[in-house]
């Protein structure tokens, strides 16, 4: 995904003090605080300058508008967990371990705030075009990350690409991932272990025959 946070060499150029750089994190953590406490509908600049400890009138002057400042901080906490989720893929540990530790992130995704944060950039996107494009460049960061695990997942499992397609497979993966934040963040869990119990017990299957397949 491309960053659209300024490196600091760029900062230093542009002359975008160490000072600024702090206030700029201030009002995002202020931000991130308020999307999952209250959501966008209650923001106001003076609430998240209050929550910051900061003046209003440099919201508008560091980013340009709220809405700015909203979908830099989907950015920022889309990379720290993408960032996260990376590293975990590389681990030397088998897929279906992968998958357990993916599920467990979920879970904490959620009581972090992610999810809240994520639905409420999507939409306010549903309106606007411009917030929507951006929106989707976070949807499609998160695509490369699933696409890649699952592609070279089903690889070692060896299943049939013309009965399980790739992009059909990351598809369901993030449909299923954004059923669960939504159904989660309407305090609605009916099936979900179930539905996991019933995922892993195909992922076991699949890791017993690959192992098989190795110890020939």
């Amino acid at each position: 995904m491309r960053s659209h946070r300024i490196k600091a060499t760029q900062r230093q150029r542009l002359g975008i003090t160490p000072a600024r750089e702090e206030a700029e994190q201030a009002f995002l953590d202020a931000a991130e605080r308020l999307l999952v406490s209250v959501g966008y509908a209650g923001i106001t600049t003076r609430k998240l300058a209050e929550e910051a400890g900061l003046n209003h009138g440099l919201v508008h002057y560091y980013f340009g508008s709220m809405q700015e400042l909203l979908l830099q901080v989907l950015e920022r906490f889309t990379d720290r967990l993408i960032a996260r989720q990376r590293a975990m893929y590389a681990s030397e540990i088998p897929f279906l371990e992968k998958w357990r530790t993916a599920m467990r992130y979920l879970d904490e995704d959620s009581t972090s705030g992610y999810s809240k944060v994520w639905f409420e950039l999507q939409a306010l996107g549903w309106n606007d075009p411009d917030i929507r494009k951006r929106v989707a460049k976070v949807d499609q960061a998160w695509g490369q990350v699933v696409t890649e695990a699952f592609d070279k997942a089903m690889t070692e499992y060896k299943l049939d690409r013309r009965e399980f397609p790739l992009q059909a497979v990351t598809a369901l993966v993030f449909t299923f991932n954004e059923g669960m934040f939504l159904r989660t963040l309407s305090g609605i869990r009916t099936g979900h272990k179930e539905l996991l119990d019933w995922i892993d017990r195909w992922l076991e299957d699949l890791d017993a025959k690959m192992r098989k397949r190795s110890a020939r």
